[in-house]
């Protein structure tokens, strides 16, 4: 009590020096809305740059493999890499998914926090301040009409969702490959056989077992041997197996050399999309940050508003309404000043979108720092 009547002293002996804080601080207040846009775009513009750069860096160190999954790779076959490999992708994609699901389930806890808090100051003092000064006559020719835009956070779909690939080992089909190249051998040697030993085979029926000696006992010559239709049919089993065995290896060699080359591919592809989409954590961090800021200046410029309506009411029961400003006492002028320069800086925030081409204004960001600043001052000059 004795420093507010220490301070109501004060400003009883010295009415110049108050008129001359309310003058300054009025330009200070036109000053400051004149330079209010070209702080905005210049924040733009120092977003956009640091956007490129972020930008920048994905692009340069997308297509390089971490050197934990070379590491893990590098003493496997190929199948198994390939395979290792999916599941890296999958992993990589489905954490990605769940941190963008996080950070929008967060955003809509923050807005509904914020739009309760502004509707809280508006209900709460913020619409009887405007009243009160309206009814006082301060302030009715700088009023304007304001419109409050909605926050909608909604970034843009720079990639399309990604969607992960498996492989097939290419066993089965290698199989029925090798199988038919052993059928086909296996009918070659055959005709070959009975070429040599000059029987003519009737395709319509059965060979006899005279028939099948003959041709079969072929082969055992070729080691020395007298015809004998076990050992050459052996031998034809043996090269009909060797052969499908070499058609099966290369095939699947082939097949998993492919699918490894897909596999990094596509892991590259995941660790690109991850960077893209991991950039919306951080903006909505950004975001977080800046509606819990904005709340607790909300629910102060509340109290502090309340405090100068109390004011205002007393102005307006003591001295009634004047018609011009300068008759109402210059403490009162001081409180109306105070309370229209509050009222101006918390307003010029909350109509302001806090949203940009679905991120965090630059003008949203300069008007936050602006009702802060104006607040601090307020608060200075009560303790």
């Amino acid at each position: 009590m004795k420093e507010h009547e220490g301070s109501v002293e004060n400003i009883e002996e010295s009415p110049k020096k108050t008129e001359e804080t309310v003058a300054n601080e009025e330009g200070v207040m036109e000053k400051s809305s004149l330079n209010e846009d070209e702080a905005a775009e210049s924040g733009r513009k120092s977003s956009e740059s640091k956007e490129g750069s972020v930008q920048e860096e994905s692009s340069e160190s997308a297509g390089v493999l971490d050197e934990e999954a070379l590491s893990q790779i590098e003493n496997m076959n190929k199948h198994d890499a390939a395979i290792l490999l999916i599941k890296k992708t999958y992993h990589i994609v489905d954490d990605t998914e769940k941190q963008l699901d996080a950070c929008k389930l967060l955003l809509q806890e923050d807005l509904k926090s914020y739009e309760e808090a502004k509707e809280e100051l508006k209900a709460g003092a913020l619409n009887e301040s405007e009243s009160l000064l309206d009814e006082l006559g301060y302030g009715k020719e700088e009023e304007e009409s304001t419109h409050e835009d909605e926050v909608a956070f909604k970034p843009k779909e720079e990639l399309p969702p990604f969607i992960v690939k498996n492989i097939s080992s290419g066993k089965f089909s290698s199989f029925l490959l090798s199988l038919i190249a052993g059928v086909l051998i296996f009918a070659g040697l055959i005709f070959l056989a009975a070429e040599k030993v000059g029987i003519t085979l009737d395709m319509s029926k059965v060979p006899s077992v005279d028939t099948a000696k003959q041709v079969l006992g072929w082969y055992a010559t070729l080691f020395g041997a007298k015809p004998d239709m076990f050992l050459g049919g052996g031998f034809v089993v043996i090269v009909v197996l060797v052969v499908m065995g070499i058609i099966y290896s290369v095939r699947t060699s082939m097949r998993a050399s492919s699918n490894l080359q897909f596999a990094k591919k596509q892991l590259e592809e995941a660790q690109e999309y991850a960077k893209v989409k991991g950039n919306c954590k951080e903006e909505m961090d950004r975001v977080d940050a800046h509606m819990n800021d904005a709340i607790k200046i909300l629910k102060t410029y509340q109290v502090v508003l309340q405090e100068q309506n109390g004011k205002l009411k007393r102005i307006l029961h003591i001295e009634g309404i004047k018609e011009e400003i300068p008759e109402y006492h210059e403490k009162s002028r001081f409180e109306m000043n105070e309370t229209d320069t509050l009222v101006k800086a918390v307003k010029n925030f909350i109509t302001t979108s806090m949203s940009e081409d679905g991120k965090l204004s630059g003008k949203s960001t300069l008007f936050l720092h602006s009702a802060k600043s104006k607040l601090q001052n307020f608060l200075d000059r009560c303790y």
